[in-house]
């Protein structure tokens, strides 16, 4: 079983309030204080993951490992709107991400879509994130600092209207506000039968990206959006939950043909 390291970001379960506490070892150092009394951060480091820790009032929580998904979704410090799980894990399969692959992005925003790149390339593998505004890299790498994938992350503080310093890319995202703008530097960096993959929040933005798709030697374009309903747990009341997390964006996907051909 997995002990916790000092890097390690950690849940402290509360099984009374079925409360989480979310800590990073490496920042959060002395005491943790509630009203179930306080321990020593130390002290977590070697433990095993599923094992308790006991307050000076004796009190237990159980240690949980942080993953990703639980990061994103309650932890990350947000200064942008972010890709959610529910996107993210299909634009990862879409644009066929794998360990050792080279992926190239832009923008980072507060770094949510790149640290699931980052999480599947591995140590083998890179992510190539473009940034033009400095406080976003400062946040996204703080961010990726948090989850021990900052070494797996190159960022370029550049606009890349000049285009990408990459040529044999194995994906190429963009999550800009004009996107079509960029697809022929997405198009020259990408390698031949691999893919592009382009979020966008409104349809007028889906239909610029398909006309500049329409020019250029793509093929298996793709428009779709992903839709999520949770349900409540309440055996005897079994149904949907009131609210549905439904229209966060237009994910755009296209596979890149030899320079001259169409499809």
């Amino acid at each position: 079983m997995a002990v916790v390291k000092e890097t390690d970001t950690v849940i402290l379960y509360d099984p009374e309030k079925g409360k989480k506490y979310f800590l990073n070892l490496s920042l959060a150092k002395g005491k943790f204080n509630t009203d179930r009394g306080e321990l020593e951060l130390s002290e977590l480091v070697g433990k095993r993951y599923g094992e308790f820790v006991e307050t000076h009032k004796g009190f237990r929580y159980v240690i949980l490992p942080c993953t990703l998904y639980d990061f994103i979704m309650y932890k990350l410090n947000r200064l942008t709107q972010i890709i959610y799980p529910k996107d993210s894990a299909y634009i990862a399969l879409r644009l066929n991400v794998k360990p050792g692959d080279t992926v190239v992005e832009c923008g980072i925003g507060s770094g949510a879509m790149t640290a699931v790149f980052a999480h599947i390339v591995g140590d083998t593998g890179k992510v190539i994130s473009y940034e033009k505004r400095e406080e976003f890299i400062k946040n996204a790498l703080s961010n990726l600092r948090k989850l021990n994938l900052e070494n797996r992350v190159i960022v370029k503080h550049k606009d890349i209207a000049e285009g990408f310093d990459e040529k044999d890319a194995d994906a190429v995202f963009l999550d800009v506000r004009e996107p079509w703008l960029y697809i022929e530097h997405a198009y020259r960096a990408l390698k031949t039968g691999n893919m592009l993959g382009v979020l966008v929040p409104t349809v007028n933005q889906v239909i610029e990206v398909l006309k500049k798709l329409e020019e250029m030697p793509f093929m298996d374009v793709e428009v779709c959006e992903i839709l999520l309903r949770k349900y409540k747990l309440v055996p005897e009341r079994f149904r949907p939950e009131d609210r549905m997390p439904a229209h966060t964006a237009y994910l755009i996907f296209a596979r890149k043909l030899p320079e001259g051909m169409k499809e």
